[in-house]
């Protein structure tokens, strides 16, 4: 998620989780609920959010279907997450997001949208993915715009790490894929780099992929690329 999505301004740290010795990758926002987003999680939470749990869940339960599963890590205010929902019904997605506007924003786009194919999770990624996905059970993973962590003693924070790509892997089916995309170059470099070592994976293209129809372009991407910023997009198969 890019700090132009981020909901709102840091709250307390969660970068160091003493409990699980490992360094937090986001930062948990005290944001500002709008009444319509306030509406959406009394309401909707209830039938779209699906509690954290240290256990794997059921897809084809929680969906009321068996299909295609879309793992979207850190999905901001859900703008995206949602329009690529409705435009694939076959396919089921989970959004996974730690910052309560963004999920309240989601589910108001769910029930204006009227989109039966999106569960959310408020939840840290890594213990999601960690406890709550099987192993082969994901068609994709999408990570649109993590925080880049520009700042060079911040470049550990980063989502995109070579154990949390293995991870991944491992719970993405033969012939899935993940889906990472970055407006900050030296972020594409290392993503490159960490997702082409990982030895389960295959770039699809001949380095940085085009970005893919399914993906669309955000206000906040349209305004840096007319500024003349670049943006990378990168995908690769599990083989």
């Amino acid at each position: 998620m890019s700090d132009t999505d981020k909901p709102d301004t840091p709250a307390r740290n969660m970068l160091y989780d003493p409990t699980e010795r490992r360094i937090r990758s986001f930062v948990t926002r005290a944001g500002r609920l709008s009444t319509a987003q306030a509406k959406a999680l009394e309401t909707l939470g209830p039938r779209f959010c699906i509690s954290y749990q240290k256990a794997a869940f059921d897809f084809d339960a929680a969906f009321g279907r068996p299909a295609p599963t879309i793992l979207e890590i850190g999905f901001g205010m859900g703008d995206t997450t949602a329009a690529i929902a409705a435009a694939m019904p076959e396919k089921n997605f989970i959004g996974v997001e730690v910052h309560t506007p963004g999920v309240g924003s989601l589910l108001k786009l769910i029930g204006e949208q009227n989109l039966s194919n999106l569960r959310i999770i408020q939840h840290d990624a890594f213990e999601v993915v960690t406890n709550m996905i099987k192993p082969a059970s994901l068609a994709g993973v999408h990570i649109f715009f993590p925080d880049p962590w520009h700042k060079a003693r911040h470049n550990k924070r980063r989502l995109i790490q070579a154990p949390f790509v293995e991870l991944l892997s491992s719970r993405i089916a033969p012939g899935g894929y993940i889906h990472c995309a970055t407006d900050w170059q030296d972020y594409a470099e290392q993503m490159l780099q960490v997702l082409a070592e990982e030895p389960t994976l295959a770039n699809t293209a001949d380095g940085y992929a085009p970005r893919p129809d399914y993906r669309p372009v955000t206000k906040f991407e349209n305004r840096g690329l007319r500024l003349g910023h670049g943006v990378w997009d990168l995908v690769f198969v599990k083989r």
